[in-house]
């Protein structure tokens, strides 16, 4: 049930495999999509995505940078709610298959693993690698301590955020969160070193019902980004989304002019598909 093929081969997941990160790393994958790893060899990926979309509603506009058959030594990927590119057996449930890695999502988002794409009956993967994670709680993966905590996305049923801590630094990753009130709480207690926030513009998508053009807004416009890192008090800013839709898509550097005059975020940490950052 391959959805498409890795336009660069396998480099990426061998890329992965064979650093040995002092601290942590990430690679971006596109949209909102991450490979997180630890100096310990715990490798986490959150909202892995290689499908197309759904054309001609939604077009992809970026390389599919791997092949999730091709991805080794993971121990877990996080999801962050039910939308096609954060959920979806093509791009994930291989991963789970050939590592016995574990599913963390929110449960609309299992119920599109367990229900609508019957991840169990399509590929080798078995009910008891999906774990339920509701806002409040909190687990561990390898290195790794991860809280789950409540984020804005008004788009999706039950949306999720995720705070991941190690001793290298801490990481929020946010789903398609927009600004939220508790966001300044989160802040204040955790030390953000990096915070990922989804970010695009507003675009004529069309309708899922009619299929007539519609005026969409998915992901935060520039202050609002600025607004959820600065709440948050992050170190850094790293946008995530915006290379993704076609008629979504939205320049990354243009938020240097909207950050400048805040305390927060003190850096934006802009990337590429395929770049690899320090947390």
């Amino acid at each position: 049930m391959a959805d498409a093929t890795s336009d660069w081969g396998d480099w990426l997941p061998r890329a992965v495999e064979s650093a040995d990160p002092d601290g942590v790393s990430l690679w971006y994958l596109g949209c909102n999509g991450f490979v997180v790893k630890a100096s310990d060899g715990t490798t986490l990926w959150i909202d892995p995505y290689v499908g197309t979309g759904r054309p001609p509603r939604t077009v992809r506009m970026i390389p599919v940078p791997f092949d999730p058959a091709d991805v080794t030594d993971t121990d877990a990927v996080l999801v962050t709610h039910e939308h096609i590119d954060h959920v979806h057996g093509p791009s994930q449930a291989p991963i789970l298959q050939n590592n016995g890695a574990s599913l963390y999502a929110p449960d609309d988002a299992l119920a599109v693993a367990r229900e609508e794409e019957a991840w169990t009956e399509n590929w080798e993967v078995s009910d008891d690698q999906f774990v339920d994670v509701a806002e409040g709680e909190s687990f561990s993966v390898g290195a790794f301590d991860v809280d789950v905590v409540e984020v804005n996305d008004a788009d999706a049923t039950h949306p999720v955020g995720y705070v991941l801590r190690h001793e290298a630094g801490t990481l929020f990753h946010g789903g398609d969160t927009k600004p939220h009130d508790g966001f300044a709480d989160l802040g204040d207690e955790y030390d953000v070193d990096l915070a990922v926030v989804a970010f695009g513009s507003v675009g004529r998508i069309d309708d899922k019902e009619t299929g007539e053009p519609t005026v969409t807004k998915w992901y935060c416009d520039e202050n609002q980004a600025v607004e959820v890192a600065s709440e948050l008090r992050a170190d850094r800013m790293l946008p995530s989304h915006w290379d993704m839709w076609k008629g979504m898509t939205a320049n990354p550097t243009s938020l240097h002019e909207h950050v400048r005059s805040f305390e927060h975020p003190q850096r934006l940490e802009l990337v590429e598909i395929g770049d690899r950052v320090e947390l």
